[in-house]
This record gives structure tokens, sequence and C-alpha cells, in this order.
């Protein structure tokens, strides 16, 4: 039995049907490409097209090439529309920065950027600066509070000011200093290192170092081991003397805390890369899973797309255990300099540590038996895996972890740094650096303007932005052209499910997803566009996409339908965060929103998920937040999305999450929540206040009708109290999430959008009026 909308019970088989999609499309991994000849050894030619110049003619020593192509978008049945050609062009490569030059120019489309200390402050250099006319703003509302009006045009014109040309916002998205480590090593174990890059990232990594000689993953959050240990060897290869204050006070809290041995895998393999860690001590990954087909335990597809991605270009690092000659020795970071790698006792056998440790004993034996022709196939198998799936900027998912072990992956197979692919990679990773006011440069993981450019259109729409304004049209137009209408590997567990949806990034074909795609809709849906037919068709084929995605439990996940083996998180070579893509209440709920706005809230697959988001409420009233921190985020999103789709703000569950944002609330109005409560459930909504975490309790209070209530009123006052004179608000602490805990984000946008939204729903009422504007919701009701 199930939960239905109203609290009542229905069947389990009620709302099973099975999803609808095109039938005949080709299924597999890597489906939507064309293939170099997969019986041939060594690595192929690229088999991308969408980069200027010719690369069919480049290829390792003894390398055929294959030049493939991007698949065209599927042709116009009789009738109807074909899919705009959006990402189908050729996509023209930035100038990229010369080693020891400056960045290079923005050009859009996430190019080289030479930013201010905080790009969220207002116009930069690389934004236009424009001056936005008062009578883009919306006019107050009748009886309006004073000041939140005014707090609202504000932020609205910031927000407007900060709009690239070509129509999208982003801003910087910041992590930890293991991402500009980690870029020094790559680069040391390239032999590309230079000395300015070196500079501003030492300058970089230096300010981030707390008193006690650490570096934390978050703002405020306590030390932690692995990211000390490697910002320490970055600073090394900087020049920073070992014996230096700074240095010596890292190297004793690393030691205390066990050293080099008790750091994560990933971090032992970077010290293994260069001699300092035996890579017979690190878990074995052969490359022979990439011959697992997708219904075998443990294939590749049942690791989350970030971990898949990381996963095949490093079983290739496993097999072929580079040593590149170590500059120094790190002998000051072992706990015990006699031993470096104490023995580890064994987990009990009967526990599913134990049985992984002793499979992974095994894997070591089988690697010095395992046939050199089954080898070698697999790491070329590996390799022409990796290359497919390069976007046309280079990258590989749009995030920095892969980008950097494919590079890595490549060179090891044959690739030379002037091959095209190489190339575009390095290049690609060049984008991810953020050069600051001071000389500092900032290395992000990842880069996210589908999500910012849907956001702010959101949140300058329900601030009464008019609907056909320039800035909104614009950016309609601009997520119109990132569309996705190919394959990618999603296709793995929904072969006959047509392409259609958004990614998160400039480029990212292989892996759109749920989430971006569903805030995209809400953000169309709002703009009166010049084209409608055009937005309809890419609103038709977004929603089929994201209902064809929806996993058996009838929630979703954010990249793949079903991504749910509890096998790939026990692995030992697994203990770098989260690799697999369950479904979350966050992206749930955003989805329901948006079949609610588009008029599906009767539909069984939406109520498959309304009843799965009411089973998933915690005892104490709010939602898990996987992908925003934590309970609030999760609560913020669940509440609107639940009350669009009909349920009444009088629903039990409803009322349990108003309850629990009332008792969270902080002194100051605001609210507030610390990282810690993925770890310890007692930090459950406690932390300093924020700006958008303030939003999204704000959102989910008005969405229950309590806009008279006194915590509506305190938390609109806190954001009017604490938003600065340029329109936008401080936030330095973290209130994203890569995995729960152990990859933090801070959005530097998310301070702006999310206030704005807040601040326009409390003066111009919720976009949705459930019964009004659906009548098929007004029955879920």
């Amino acid at each position: 039995m199930t939960a239905t909308t109203d609290g009542s019970a229905e069947s389990a088989g009620a709302g099973s049907e099975s999803t609808p999609g095109a039938q005949g499309l080709p299924a597999g991994p890597g489906v939507g490409r064309a293939r170099g000849p997969a019986a041939e050894p060594g690595p192929p030619a690229p088999s991308r097209a969408g980069r200027a110049g010719p690369r069919a003619e480049y290829g390792p020593p003894g390398t055929p090439g294959a030049q493939g192509a991007r698949s065209a978008p599927p042709a116009a049945e009789p009738g109807q529309l074909a899919p705009p050609a959006g990402r189908q062009g050729v996509a023209t490569m930035p100038p990229a920065a010369k080693p020891g030059g400056p960045p290079a120019p923005n050009t859009g489309r996430g190019g080289g950027r030479a930013l201010t200390a905080d790009p969220s402050a207002g116009p930069g250099p690389d934004r236009p600066g424009r001056t936005t006319a008062a009578a883009d703003l919306p006019r107050p509302p009748d009886g309006t509070r004073p000041g939140v009006y005014e707090a609202a045009a504000r932020a609205t014109r910031n927000l407007l000011d900060r709009q690239d040309p070509e129509g999208w916002w982003k801003g910087d998205l910041e992590t930890n200093v293991t991402m500009d480590a980690e870029d020094l090593l790559l680069r040391q174990f390239l032999g590309i290192r230079d000395e300015a890059t070196t500079r501003a990232a030492a300058l970089f990594i230096r300010g981030e170092q707390r008193e006690d000689g650490t570096w934390a993953t978050f703002h405020g959050g306590p030390p932690e081991l692995s990211a000390t240990i490697e910002a320490y060897v970055a600073l090394r290869l900087a020049g920073d003397a070992p014996d230096a204050p700074h240095m010596t006070r890292a190297s004793a809290w690393i030691r205390a805390h066990g050293g080099i041995a008790a750091a994560r895998v990933f971090t032992r393999i970077w010290l293994a890369l260069f001699g300092w860690w035996n890579w017979e001590h690190l878990p074995e990954l052969p490359p022979e899973l990439v011959f697992l087909p997708p219904w075998v335990p443990l294939n590749i597809y049942d690791f989350g797309c970030w971990a898949r991605q990381t996963i095949v270009p490093l079983t290739v690092v496993s097999a072929l255990r580079p040593v590149r000659p170590a500059p120094f020795a790190l002998d000051e970071l072992h706990a015990d300099a006699r031993t470096p790698n104490p023995a580890r006792r064994l987990a009990p056998l009967t526990s599913w540590d134990g049985a992984f440790q002793r499979m992974d004993r095994a894997l070591h034996v089988y690697r010095r038996f395992a046939p050199r022709r089954l080898r070698k196939a697999a790491m070329a198998t590996a390799g022409r895996w990796i290359v497919e799936r390069q976007e046309n900027d280079g990258c590989w998912g749009g995030i920095q972890p892969p980008a950097v072990y494919s590079v890595i992956a490549l060179h090891l197979l044959g690739y030379d740094l002037g091959h095209p692919v190489m190339r575009a990679g390095l290049e690609s990773l060049e984008r991810f650096a953020v050069w600051r006011a001071d000389g500092a440069r900032m290395i992000e993981a990842c880069q996210s303007p589908v999500w910012d450019t849907c956001l702010a259109a959101i949140a300058l729409a329900d601030a009464g932005l008019r609907p056909d304004h320039p800035a909104l049209v614009k950016a309609a137009d601009w997520m119109l052209g990132e569309e996705i209408v190919r394959t990618g590997d999603w296709a793995v567990r929904r072969p006959g499910l047509a392409p259609g949806g958004w990614a998160f990034e400039f480029h990212n074909d292989t892996y759109p997803d749920i989430d971006d795609t569903a805030e995209v809709v809400l953000a169309l849906r709002r703009i009166k566009h010049p084209d409608p037919a055009r937005v309809e068709a890419a609103i038709a084929r977004g929603v089929s996409w994201n209902l064809g995605m929806q996993s058996r439990n009838g929630a979703w996940g954010a990249f793949d339908a079903d991504n749910t083996s509890p096998l790939p998180n026990k692995l030992p070579f697994c203990d770098f965060g989260e690799v697999i893509d369950p479904p979350s209440a966050d992206v749930t709920a955003h989805v329901v929103e948006m079949l609610a706005f588009e008029g599906r809230a009767g539909d069984a697959r939406t109520r498959r998920g309304i009843a799965w988001l009411l089973a998933e409420q915690e005892p104490g009233g709010g939602w898990f937040g996987r992908w925003g921190t934590n309970y609030v985020y999760g609560t913020g999103s669940v509440v609107p999305a639940l009350t669009a789709a009909g349920i009444s703000p009088g629903h039990p569950a409803i009322r349990r999450a108003v309850r629990w944002l009332e008792s969270v609330q902080n002194e100051d109005g605001g609210w507030g929540e610390d990282q810690r409560s993925y770890q310890d459930p007692s930090w459950a909504g406690k932390g300093a206040s924020t700006a958008s975490q303030t939003a999204w309790a704000l959102m989910a209070l008005l969405s229950a009708g309590e806009r008279e209530g006194k915590a509506v009123e305190r938390g609109i006052a806190h954001l009017v109290e604490t938003q600065k004179e340029d329109g936008t608000w401080d936030e330095p602490y973290f209130t994203g999430t890569g995995f729960p805990w152990d990859f933090s984000i801070n959005y530097h946008l998310y301070r702006q959008v999310f206030p704005l939204t807040a601040l326009g729903r409390y003066l111009y009422g919720e976009p949705f009026a459930p019964a009004g504007a659906h009548p098929a919701a007004a029955g879920e009701a």
C-alpha cells in the first residue's frame, strides 16, 4: 500500500504504468556517437566532431584514425516541429591562456576569466556592467511593507546587470583546495607546471590555511586530513620550505592524525604518481571492469555518472602504475617514518567491508596473472570510452576530476600533449580557473551556467519582471540553445527513451540531468518568447524525458534511473564520497513541481512521486537535502512542490514542515544549516543564518500559506536588513552539496537568486495557483 496525496492509502499497483518513450533508438553505452573500430588495440583517433579543425589524421603512433561525429537531432515527423539545432553546430574554442601569461579573455561559454575577488559583488571585467533602467523594474504592489520592495528592486538591478551578453548567468563555484593542489600535481606529472600558475595557485592555497596549519573542506568546518596533505604537497611544489612556520604546523597536525597512511584513496593515488606512496598499498581497480555488461553487479553503469567518468580512466592508471621522479621527499608526513604503511586489520569476513577487502586482495593476485592480451584490450576499450565522451569544449562531464584523470590516462596510453584530444582537454582545464584581483588562482570543480541561468530567470520573473523583458527573452534563447537532443549514457537503463533535457554545465551532452531539466522548464514557462512553438517543442521533449527517467520507486535521481546498487559504495576504492545516484527528495520535488506547472498533477507518475515524497518526510517534519544543505534545502524544495501539485496547506505533512521550520529559525530571523548535519542529526536546521537558506525556508512557508505569519515576517526582515547597498548578500558559508559531507559547494550566485525569489513571492504572491490554473491538480488536494 502507498500513501496518496490526501493521506489515505491506495493499491501498490496503482500508477505503475510504464513510461512512454520513442522506440527504435540505439541502446547501450555511448549511444549517439560514432565509434572507431572496436577491435583495434591502442587508443583511437578522436571520435568527436565539433571543434574547429580536422582531427581524424591525428593519433598516437601506430593508431588508425576513426573520425566520429555527433549524432544529428532526430528528424521531425510529418506535422511536428524538428528539434532546434541547438548544440549541434561547431563549437569554436576560446583562446587558451599561455603558460605564465595573463588569463585568456572571456568569450562566453566559460572561457578563461579574470574576475574580481568576489564575482557576486556586482559588475566586473567579465560582465557588461550595464545600468538597469528604472523602467525595467516592476512597480511595488499596494500595501508593501517599507523596505521590502526596495530590497527586491536592488537585487533585481544587480542580477540584471550581471547577465552575460549571450544571455547566461554564472557565479563562481567554490569548493576546497584539493582542486588547486591536484591541478598543480597534474601539471607536475605532465611536465608543464609553470612558475606563474604555481605562484598564483599557492597564493590561493595559503590564503585558505587556518591558524592551526590545516585546511577544511567548507567554511568554518573541521580540519580535513586529505585536504591538508594535498595542500601541503602543493605548497612544497611552490617552493615553501618544510621548516617554515605555516608548513611545520601543517605537517605536525598531519602526523598527529595518522599521516599519509590515514588519507583517502584519491590522495594516496596522487602521491603514488610520484613514488611518495606504494601502488601495491592501494586498492586494485582492474580495467577489465569495462567489459562487464550492465546487468552484472559492479559494472561501470552501477556507479553514478561522476564516479563512472572518474573510475574508467583510473582503471588505466591503476593498471599501468606510473611513477614520475619525486622533486622532494615527504618523510615529514608519515606518522612513523619507519613504518609508513602500517598494516590494517581486516574486518570480519561476514561483513561487507571484510568481504570486499578480501576481494581486493584477490584482485591484487589477479593482477600478476591477468592475461596480457585481455588487459591490453581492456585498456584500449577504456581509452575509446574516454575519448568518445570528451565534450565539444574538451572537458569530460563538465567537471574537473574526470577531466584530470582522463588526461592522465590518455597520456599513459600514448597520447602526446600536442594531440588534439589532449590539447582540448588541457585547454578545458584552464577554463576552470578563476583569477582573483589579488593574483590568486582558484580552480572550480565544475561550472554551473545552465543551473544559474534558470534560477536567475525564475528569480527575476517571480520578482515581477515582465515576462517579455529582453533579459528574460535572451536567457530563454540561450537555454533553448543548450537543449541536448542526442542520447547519452542514461540510455543504458532507458534504451527506448527519446532524448531531451538540459545539463548543468556549458558542455555535458553525455549527462543531461533531471534537476536542471525540471528547473529550465519552470524558467521557460515564466518567459514570453517571440517563438512560442520553439519553446513548446523543447518543453515537451524535456517533460517526456524527465518522465521517462522516473525510477521504479516513483522518485527521481539526478542523472540516471534506478542507480541504486549498494555495492559500489562498499568498494575499498570508493572512500571519496557518494558514488551512486539514488532518487532524492529535492530532485523529485523539482520534477513534481514542474509536472504540476505542466498540468500533470493528476498524472499517475506525478502521484507516485508525491506519494514517495510524503513517505520520505523525516519524523521532525523536514526532508533530507541531497544536493543542497540540507534539511532546510530539502524542505524548501518539497513544500512548494507539494502545494503546487495541489496538496492543501492544511495537509498534516505541510503542517509538520511548517512547525519544523519555525522551530529552527534563528534569533536574528534567518535560517542556516551547517554541513555537519550530514553526519550528526543534532545539527539539522542549525547553523549561522545565510541568505540562501533563509530564502529556502521562506519559499516553503510562503507556499504553505504562512505569508502573514511571524516567522515569515522575521525572515523577510532578516533579508532586508542584511542586504548590502549594491543589492547583494554576503554568504561565506557553503550551502551547496556535491557529496553529502564529503564534498561541499559554495555557489556564489545562490546568495542572489534565492533571496530575490523569496522576496518576489512575498511581494507578488506564489507563481502557481493549483486549483485555478490546472483543474487536474485540484482533484489531488
